[in-house]
């Protein structure tokens, strides 16, 4: 899901078989070596369970107490999903580009009153206005009904709306006290974990260009733009099923990539 700077756009790929969307990609010769791999692996951790078990001096009533950690799941992490006061030179530049791509690209971006906060905390001052009014027709209730989402822009019952990005590295193209220009390399997850949804999660490579200027001492956005790629040649993991993936989001927050 992205808006660059000409237009709002959306990837939807359909399910290419019957049953469940996610169903298992196609694997490639390397499977059996990492087989081995993994055989290797089990013969290690029985090894290592073994002698874990035959270990003396524990105290079991100890070890099984209600003081041990228990797993849990995680809240998106940072107080605030966009960050600011980012330092007056190119690191900060960076990592300034490297936040707002995830802000942008986000499923926030699709909900109306996330949107309006993420504009006035992600653009300059003089760029909001017109920008917001961009978005909202690129995100109208018929482009949200399109991808399966309502006016607010929540999935169905039952289903969950996926649009995560993660920043790979961030290249300086151009810097002054003023503005800088950065490259974000990124991947990225979307699309609507269900198990009758047209549009599956799938993953996504792109570079988003930001504009950025100081302003009120901050770093904002001025304008920015989206290509394709780099993209690594596919490997060959299984697809995960809807469940098992509507999980996940549930379970793992998201960050932010200050540095």
């Amino acid at each position: 899901m992205s808006l660059g700077d000409d237009t709002g756009r959306t990837r939807t790929r359909l399910p290419e078989a019957g049953g469940d969307p996610y169903g298992g990609a196609r694997r490639n010769g390397r499977s059996s070596s990492r087989s081995l791999v993994t055989v290797v692996g089990v013969v290690v951790l029985l090894i290592a369970a073994i002698a874990f078990a035959n270990r003396g001096g524990g105290d079991s009533d100890a070890e099984e107490g209600g003081d041990s950690p228990k797993a849990a799941a995680t809240a998106p992490t940072g107080e605030k999903p966009v960050a600011s006061g980012f330092a007056h030179d190119r690191q900060g530049a960076e990592s300034a580009a490297a936040n707002y791509a995830v802000a942008l690209v986000s499923a926030d971006i699709l909900k109306p009153d996330r949107r309006a906060e993420i504009v006035r905390e992600v653009f300059v001052a003089d760029k909001r206005a017109s920008l917001a009014d961009r978005f909202d027709k690129a995100y109208s209730k018929e482009f949200l009904s399109s991808i399966g989402l309502d006016e607010n822009g929540n999935a169905a019952p039952g289903e969950t709306y996926v649009s995560r990005t993660m920043p790979i590295g961030t290249k300086v193209t151009g810097y002054s006290d003023a503005e800088a220009r950065v490259d974000v390399w990124c991947s990225g997850v979307f699309g609507t974990a269900g198990e009758k949804t047209t549009n599956p999660v799938t993953s996504d490579w792109f570079t988003m260009t930001l504009q950025l200027r100081w302003a009120d001492g901050d770093w904002k956005v001025d304008s920015f733009a989206q290509k394709d790629g780099p993209a690594p040649v596919p490997g060959d993991d299984k697809a995960s099923t809807a469940e098992e993936m509507a999980k996940a989001v549930q379970e793992y927050g998201g960050f932010t990539y200050a540095r």
